[in-house]
């Protein structure tokens, strides 16, 4: 075993053990939650070769794990064929395009699915959340551990006092899809978008969240969707805030692109330096 390998810190997740650094896939999609050129680019970067290069890249760091969704689901099986290890979490939804979606993820070695976020929050917001729990008691009968992907720690309290018997969350730790009024009512005034409104308040309250459920949660965009990467110390200081503020049982997922430098081996290092921080921070 490599030293990357055997240094990263891990957690239990069912019956696996993931890195706490886990490989996201918004970047690889091209979806950069910044704007329309940075999508291009990051699409024109991300052939299918060097996808398969970066999850190599990911793997002999030590990540163990990659996230994403079944429209990634071919790449993650030639991932495997080409001699790949990494365990595969993914996003889903009922959709009628996609009827099959379960069967096709759960036929790949999928370990873990998610109700999709985006998804999860436009019920909540319609008070009709409990309309996922078929979706999930459905996935849990293809034998994969089931879990609620949101950007609202709200959700996170609704579950867990309603008592669902779900593996995991997956929480993003800015509510980055507010209304206008919404912020307004927030704010006193509605800030321009670029495309999406970040507030440096939203974090703790997300951590609060996953602190308070013992359930593992998987928090993502602790980058603020790259407004956080333009100096490294801010990455690092990303990492170890929320490493701090986390449980020793959470773990992390992070898009990565790493054209212009080596994101891979930074995150990992951050990864390494920080993950003990977890349970010194109070837990109310």
């Amino acid at each position: 075993m490599s030293s990357d390998l055997a240094s990263m810190p891990t957690i239990p997740f069912g019956p696996h053990r993931l890195s706490r650094l886990i490989a996201g896939a918004n970047c690889i999609n091209g979806g950069s939650h910044l704007s329309r050129f940075v999508n291009q680019q990051m699409k024109r970067y991300f052939t299918p070769d060097q996808v398969m290069a970066h999850l190599r890249d990911c793997e002999a760091a030590g990540v163990t794990a990659w996230q994403s969704s079944p429209y990634n689901l071919d790449l993650y099986l030639r991932h495997r064929a080409e001699g790949g290890g990494l365990h595969y979490i993914s996003l889903a939804h009922d959709d009628p395009k996609d009827p099959d979606a379960l069967q096709h993820l759960a036929q790949a070695g999928t370990i873990a699915v998610a109700h999709h976020g985006e998804v999860t929050d436009q019920l909540f917001k319609r008070g009709q959340l409990d309309t996922i729990r078929d979706f999930l008691a459905r996935a849990r009968d293809t034998g994969m551990m089931v879990g609620v992907s949101t950007h609202m720690p709200a959700v996170v309290d609704y579950v867990e006092s309603a008592g669902w018997e779900g593996d995991f969350y997956m929480t993003c730790v800015y509510e980055r899809h507010r209304t206008r009024e919404e912020l307004k009512a927030l704010l006193g005034y509605t800030p321009i978008p670029i495309p999406e409104v970040y507030l440096e308040e939203d974090p703790p309250r997300m951590w609060q969240a996953m602190r308070q459920t013992p359930k593992p949660c998987l928090a993502f965009k602790i980058l603020a969707a790259g407004r956080l990467c333009e100096k490294q110390e801010a990455v690092e200081k990303a990492f170890e805030q929320t490493f701090l503020h986390i449980k020793p049982t959470d773990a992390v997922i992070v898009g990565m692109y790493p054209e212009y430098e080596d994101q891979v081996t930074l995150n990992a290092e951050y990864t390494r330096r920080h993950s003990g921080l977890s349970g010194w921070c109070c837990t109310g």
